[in-house]
């Protein structure tokens, strides 16, 4: 039975409560978040049941984050050097539960390697894409390239370049609310489940964004026009992901 959802959870910026078997571990390293607001009537259907759009001022936002996914391990066993090794860029929302829960939606995730795609894709119902993908650095400079393979749409890309800056010593509110999200939320066998995850504080850099060009964004059914996107660098956190849990159910407004 669908309920309304209670206030949403503070956002802290440490996890609020740690894993004690994670499920899977790995490295998020050299991330570049790029985000737009958009209004959460806009993206409201491109959630899940049982979720709503988590919303800051009255905007939700839309994410497209590039990064370095490095040495996947699976119930504490080593991280994988290779087929858990390679870069990644996702375009994901924001959401909320009728627990509170605070935590984001996947729309697409293009990843380099396809054996992790094949995993993800059959083992946890998530949106992966195999692409052609590279992450290169040069002194500052950060490019992520993504060329998408299967299973489509081919011809989906990103070329997104960034320029790290100096240390974030204070981080905003709004960058908080995009980067300290402790879960995700996805329909897991057809149902909606949240998927806990803890890392450290996020080290963050101020990024200028040189260049992005991308339809990724269309391609996962986000709307057209969002105008100039805010962004932040981070060099990464080793990350411990849970077990996923069901939500109770949200209605609609």
């Amino acid at each position: 039975m669908s309920t309304t959802a209670r206030t949403p959870e503070p956002v802290t910026p440490e996890a609020p409560a740690p894993l004690e078997r994670p499920l899977l571990t790995q490295q998020w390293l050299d991330l570049a978040f790029l985000h737009w607001a958009v209004a959460p009537d806009d993206v409201a259907g491109l959630l899940p049941d049982g979720t709503l759009p988590d919303a800051l001022g009255g905007v939700t936002y839309v994410g497209l984050v590039a990064f370095r996914m490095h040495r996947v391990g699976w119930l504490g066993s080593p991280g994988v050097p290779y087929l858990g090794t390679f870069p990644e860029t996702n375009v994901r929302l924001y959401s909320v539960d009728a627990h509170g829960r605070r935590g984001v939606v996947f729309r697409s995730m293009d990843a380099a390697r396809l054996v992790p795609v094949l995993m993800g894709r059959t083992g946890f119902r998530l949106p992966y894409l195999w692409s052609r993908m590279a992450v290169r650095a040069d002194d500052d400079v950060i490019t992520y390239t993504s060329s998408r393979r299967w299973p489509g749409p081919r011809g989906a890309y990103s070329r997104i370049v960034v320029r790290r800056g100096e240390p974030v010593v204070e981080a905003t509110e709004l960058e908080h609310f995009l980067t300290a999200r402790w879960g995700m939320h996805n329909t897991f066998f057809g149902d909606t489940g949240y998927l806990p995850n803890e890392h450290p504080r996020w080290p963050l850099h101020r990024a200028e964004l040189v260049t992005c060009e991308e339809n990724l964004l269309a391609a996962a059914g986000i709307p057209a026009d969002l105008g100039a996107p805010v962004s932040v660098y981070s060099p990464g956190v080793p990350v411990r992901l849970g077990r996923p849990a069901r939500p109770a159910g949200i209605a609609t407004p």
